[in-house]
């Protein structure tokens, strides 16, 4: 008697993959995702090591050669007292990279703890802490900065905060809704019957299934922070001379624009414009991958 050896079909390789490598072989599919983090990681290196390979000192001025063109010398030109622009756009990457990413994170970390509480306990929590929350986010950032600025000083450590703080509530309005759809699902359920504590249930039940939209919201608040870094710079109220940051920058020599000296501004413009682009672009990777 013959015994005829059969085979299972074989796997599709998709149905052995976990969901955290499904979302890493969508993002490496993803075109969008793949530019924008190929910028975002080129202002990263400039940020981390830009100082070793520019040709000149970014914070050394030369008047005799100031508000000189682009050249082979000077590519981007010289400022208004003589500092390179290429050099001083290369290293302004570095604060920018700190301070917006630090007060990102800031925001996702208070806005995550106030979305929990909201949408778990409602009730009379939820509109107290949400009422609050929306009358925060009623306040423009700038008068936020300037009351941080009398009560704290000028310093980058201000500048987090207040980024921090000003979108905290936005992430805690996402992390809200994600959290009143699981809040009625059996896992949530059976964990109250086991009588398990409101903050376990929170952040050790809930918390690891909303992470997608907690991401998603997180690398779009980066893109705002670093445009809202730059403008507080600008301003006056964010990071302060002798530190090269693009919005600085852009600040002490956008009155030279009437001159003809364009170059003073344009390519510190240029260089926040490419840094949120390449954010954006990141984050629009990320939503499509946990959307698959």
């Amino acid at each position: 008697m013959s015994v005829v050896q059969t085979t299972s079909p074989p796997q599709d390789d998709t149905r052995r993959r976990g969901p955290l490598a499904e979302v890493f072989f969508s993002l490496m599919r993803s075109r969008t995702f793949l530019v924008g983090i190929a910028i975002v990681l080129f202002w990263v290196v400039c940020a981390l090591f830009g100082e070793h390979f520019v040709p000149y000192d970014p914070l050394a001025d030369d008047i005799i050669n100031a508000l000189a063109p682009p050249s082979r010398d000077h590519w981007f030109g010289t400022d208004q007292i003589g500092r390179d622009v290429f050099s001083r756009v290369i290293v302004g990457s570095r604060d920018i990279l700190t301070v917006a990413p630090l007060a990102t994170l800031l925001a996702t970390v208070a806005g995550t703890a106030l979305g929990l509480l909201t949408g778990y306990f409602r009730g009379i929590v939820d509109d107290v802490v949400s009422r609050i929350l929306e009358a925060f986010m009623a306040i423009p950032v700038v008068i936020v900065a300037l009351l941080a600025i009398v009560a704290l000083g000028t310093s980058k450590t201000t500048v987090i905060i207040v980024i921090g703080l000003s979108f905290a509530p936005i992430i805690a309005r996402t992390v809200r809704s994600a959290v009143l759809a699981e809040r009625e699902l059996d896992y949530v359920a059976a964990a109250q019957l086991r009588h398990e504590s409101a903050l376990y249930t929170m952040f050790v039940e809930i918390l690891p299934n909303i992470i997608p939209p907690i991401l998603v919201e997180t690398t779009v608040r980066l893109g705002y922070a670093i445009f809202a870094v730059a403008t507080l710079s600008f301003m006056g109220f964010g990071i302060q001379p002798p530190s090269p940051d693009w919005g600085l920058s852009i600040s002490s020599n956008y009155g030279m624009i009437g001159g003809g000296f364009w170059w003073t501004v344009l390519f510190d413009a240029l260089a926040i414009a490419s840094l949120v682009i390449g954010v954006n672009l990141a984050a629009d990777g990320v939503h499509g991958a946990f959307n698959d």
